[in-house]
């Protein structure tokens, strides 16, 4: 399956160690994500189609409560890149 070259960075990233971290309103509603790297930077760009998209396909999984790490289907999905350019 294709995925975006967007898609490819977020989930290049997600493998070297990074999280995506989620915000609720009070209704529960998705109203911010934001993905850091390992190093704890933000990573520009990342939006709420983006994190559903990636969701869908599977790519992304949170456990207990924990922040959104990448699965064994996401790391099937990407890439393997000397560098993400």
């Amino acid at each position: 399956m294709d995925i975006s070259r967007t898609e490819q960075r977020i989930l290049h990233l997600l493998a070297q160690g990074g999280r995506i971290e989620i915000k609720r309103d009070d209704r529960r509603k998705l109203e911010t994500v934001s993905c850091f790297t390992r190093d704890g930077w933000i990573y520009p760009g990342f939006d709420i189609d983006l994190f559903r998209k990636l969701k869908r396909l599977k790519a992304i999984r949170s456990q207990t409560g924990q922040p959104y790490r990448i699965t064994e289907r996401g790391l099937r999905l990407v890439r393997a890149q000397l560098d993400n350019r």
